[in-house]
């Protein structure tokens, strides 16, 4: 009974969705002439339940797989983070479109992935798209007569095979899409990475039916500095670049030979902040670290042994405290602006002991402005006790100076220099970084160790430097002896 009972609920929705289509057909069809307004009409078919969440890098997506179907470019390497309808758009609908509205119904696509989960998933998307009593209401002649898991045909000689990326021999299409080729599991490996690279040089150029006027798009997100993507940049291989990370960042904003630019303005400003608002984002930089999360979700990986910090250098250096008769700073770091999401506050408590060796005994940081900063400042120095110095950053300029001296007021009792600094970031950090290689630079075990070791080695390369500049601050305090005689050091406040 309750068989009989679902079966005729189905049927009545089927029937209902065929009067609706019939009712609206023209207009639909009308909008679905671009993949964007193909991807909003069909969406209620793949996800009933999802209500889709449009955002301008949708747009930009769209417009690039629209440039390949009209002639414009054959290739495309797009770095977009995890969870912004990248293969829902690249590896279902631009298919089921291509097929349907634009005519093109003898296309051979050829899709690939790191296994075959995400290959027959998506498959599975696409079959069922154009199998739907939607889709084949509205393009009546897309008639498939043959319909695998990971492999199905139409009466117009299109196709669709699926195969997992290390097994791509022997196919051929007019559409190679290459989805994530690696894991992330994988990726840091350097026998896997490099059979990956290997694979795409000599295995998937020659997938094509046609070099000229056949295809391959490359989407994933950057796992390593030498994956995929890595590849096809460094060797200067002619794709297209979309390349779109979840923080803005000026000096790498993307602008595409089709027209397309990076609308963004200023640096941190959010890829998509409905559906990836700043605590959320917040909390994947604190979850993931920030090693993975510049990579995955920034679109620059930057490799974890490397830059002027190396993690190796801290291999059996963490302590489980400080020896007696350390003298101790904690620096600084002030961001000016809670606005810009890639600027922190962080405070760096950095010790000089007896032996002559350097301890970074604490970090503190927030993206808080105004005066939850100064309450930060001020409770911290409060739990470091008054045998803890003070060192603060003098910004140039009156405004700077106001702001440095309302800082020594409130830390009235301790001992606090507040001074401009000089040189840029690197030049700061080369002292610090030279102790650091030298082994003379030990960690008291804390929450905060794996973020702060992120930070370091991957400077100068990411989103965040300020524990790096709070640590060479520090330093900078810690290697000019002691003036006796001065509680309150301000320099150029008049």
């Amino acid at each position: 009974m309750m068989r009989a009972i679902r079966a005729e609920k189905a049927r009545r929705a089927a029937e209902s969705e065929r009067e609706r289509i019939a009712k609206d057909a023209e207009r639909i069809r009308a909008r679905c002439q671009s993949l964007a307004g193909f991807v909003r009409e069909a969406w209620h078919v793949l996800e009933p339940t999802q209500k889709l969440v449009w955002n301008w890098h949708l747009d930009a997506l769209c417009a690039h797989l629209e440039a390949i179907t009209d002639g414009r470019i054959n290739r495309l390497l797009a770095n977009v983070p995890p969870g912004s309808s990248k293969s829902v758009i690249v590896s279902v609908m631009w298919q089921a479109w291509e097929w349907g509205p634009k005519g093109l119904a003898s296309l051979r696509y050829l899709t690939t992935a790191f296994n075959d989960g995400p290959v027959k998933r998506d498959t599975r998307k696409c079959r069922d798209l154009i199998l739907s009593e939607w889709y084949r209401s509205l393009w009546p002649e897309v008639k498939l007569n043959r319909t695998g898991e990971t492999s199905f045909a139409n009466t117009s000689t299109g196709t669709r095979e699926g195969v997992p990326f290390g097994s791509l021999t022997s196919q051929r299409g007019d559409r190679l899409i290459i989805d994530d080729p690696h894991s992330t599991e994988t990726a840091e490996s350097p026998a896997e990475r490099t059979a990956t690279t290997r694979k795409f040089r000599e295995g998937a150029q020659n997938r094509l039916n046609d070099q000229e006027a056949s295809a391959i798009v490359v989407i994933m997100q950057r796992l390593h500095e030498e994956d995929v993507s890595g590849v096809i940049k460094k060797l200067g291989m002619d794709y297209v670049h979309l390349m779109l990370p979840m923080e803005f960042e000026p000096e790498r904003k993307c602008v595409t030979c089709i027209g397309f630019e990076d609308p963004r303005t200023y640096d941190g400003e959010l890829l998509d902040p409905v559906r990836f608002p700043p605590d959320v984002v917040a909390n994947l930089k604190r979850d993931m670290g920030s090693y993975a999360f510049a990579g995955q979700y920034q679109q620059r990986p930057v490799p974890r042994e490397g830059g002027m910090f190396k993690r190796e250098w801290f291999a059996g250096k963490i302590i489980s405290q400080a020896p007696a008769g350390t003298r101790w700073v904690r620096h600084w770091d002030l961001a000016a602006t809670k606005k810009v999401t890639a600027a922190r506050t962080a405070g760096v408590k950095l010790g000089r002991a007896p032996d002559g060796s350097f301890i970074v005994g604490h970090v503190v940081k927030t993206q808080d402005e105004g005066n939850k900063v100064r309450m930060l400042i001020k409770a911290t120095a409060e739990v470091d006790g008054k045998s803890v110095d003070i060192s603060l950053p003098q910004d140039p300029g009156q405004a700077g100076k106001v702001q440095a001296k309302d800082m020594v007021a409130m830390l009235a009792g301790w001992k606090v220099t507040a001074e401009p600094e000089t040189g840029d970031k690197i030049t700061r950090a080369e002292p610090f970084s030279s102790q650091c290689e030298a082994g003379n630079v030990y960690l008291v075990a804390g929450e905060w160790n794996e973020d702060y070791l992120d930070e370091l080695c991957m400077f100068p390369g990411g989103s965040f430097k300020d524990q790096v500049d709070g640590s060479s601050g520090a330093f900078g305090k810690l290697i000019n002896a002691p003036r006796s005689g001065h509680e309150v050091e301000i320099t150029g406040l008049y």
